[in-house]
């Protein structure tokens, strides 16, 4: 505002001396990495990279040797592969300089209603395919439409495209992916070749996160790998982001299970067997203290929930009985926290009913 008001002057030197300084800091900065989260550093970048998916990795590497590709539909847990899997597969198929025009992502930041279909999708799959490889390959002549988040969309949007991959089968192929195959209509789920992504095993976790490790030169022990795998529950995109995370926080020292247990926002089992021993005095003042102390140290009480899941089902101080009686419970009070419920009440509701099943018998 003060620069308009100056006059014109002070105007016309402003875009030169912004010119001047772009131009001195891009020689400067021009030479520098620009800083890339690992989840995105280490996404492969062919299919050979993509961990543990052997049945899909099988089925794109025919397509790259020169096999027609079918349209795919990729379900299963988040942190799995399936995005990276699918985009390697298109970067190898086309090569980076086609990638961009023959591949459309849509992802469910954008709106996909009907309307999108219709139009951005209908749109895309009616261009002809044309153009070949700089580097003399072989190009595929059909586009590739990836709709991530498929079980997202609209029963009507679905629909809308069931027609779209009917009339464009000569020139495109659709990939859906999703994490929940049950919300997507039978008519294009009929139309798709399905593949289910395993959660990653143990193992190939571990070693994915010490060749990360390695090249990001972390310090970390085995036992803390091991248990930054059972946090993050075979999602390997958490398990990078909660490594690059510590690593942050530590600076350069070796990160422990206890750092681990910080980031990942895990309630330590020392919290949990406190709680379970307040529920056994039957004293219900202790009860509520030990519960304000859990919201106020900034637990979530849907990660108690699956947390004090496994200690009491693997637990065998409890009767079945009681086992039954307080999963039951704990079912109920995650469907009243998925709901918007309050967490207080939630988890007071829940110690109430374990103090009373672990003090009835005594």
């Amino acid at each position: 505002m003060q620069a308009f008001l100056k006059g014109p002057a002070s105007i016309s030197t402003k875009p030169v001396a912004a010119k001047e300084k772009s131009a001195a800091g891009s020689s400067g900065e021009g030479k520098r990495t620009k800083p890339i989260p690992w989840v995105e550093k280490y996404r492969p970048r062919n299919v050979d990279e993509v961990a543990f998916q052997d049945e899909v990795v099988a089925v794109l590497k025919k397509s790259l040797e020169g096999a027609d590709l079918p349209n795919l539909l990729f379900y299963g847990p988040p942190g799995t592969g399936k995005t990276s899997t699918i985009l390697a597969a298109a970067r190898e198929l086309f090569g980076p300089d086609l990638f961009r025009q023959r591949v459309l992502e849509l992802n469910a930041s954008d709106e996909r209603g009907i309307q999108v279909i219709r139009e951005k999708v209908k749109a895309f799959a009616q261009l002809t395919a044309s153009g070949s490889r700089s580097d003399g390959k072989m190009c595929p002549p059909f586009k590739i439409v990836i709709l991530d988040e498929a079980d997202s969309m609209t029963s009507a949007a679905q629909a809308a495209l069931r027609r779209t991959m009917e009339k464009e089968s000569k020139t495109t192929r659709f990939c859906l992916i999703c994490n929940y195959i049950s919300r997507i209509i039978e008519p294009l789920t009929s139309r798709c070749s399905k593949f289910r992504f395993k959660p990653l095993s143990d193992s190939i976790q571990q070693q994915r996160l010490l060749d990360v490790s390695e090249k990001e030169h972390v310090k970390i022990s085995n036992e803390a790998v091991s248990y930054l795998v059972k946090v993050s529950e075979g999602d390997l995109r958490k398990a990078i982001t909660f490594l690059q995370s510590a690593t942050r926080l530590m600076g350069g020292k070796e990160i422990t299970e206890k750092i681990i247990t910080e980031i990942a926002g895990v309630i330590p089992k020392e919290t949990i067997d406190e709680l379970l021993l307040g529920c056994q005095s039957g004293s219900f003042e202790k009860l509520e203290t030990l519960a304000k102390n859990l919201i106020n140290e900034g637990f979530a009480v849907a990660q108690l929930v699956n947390q004090l899941h496994d200690t009491i089902v693997e637990s065998e101080e409890y009767s079945d009985k009681q086992k039954s009686a307080i999963v039951e419970k704990l079912a109920e009070v995650d469907k009243c926290l998925a709901d918007g419920a309050d967490e207080f009440l939630q988890l007071m509701s829940l110690c109430a009913l374990v103090m009373q099943q672990l003090t009835q018998n005594t």
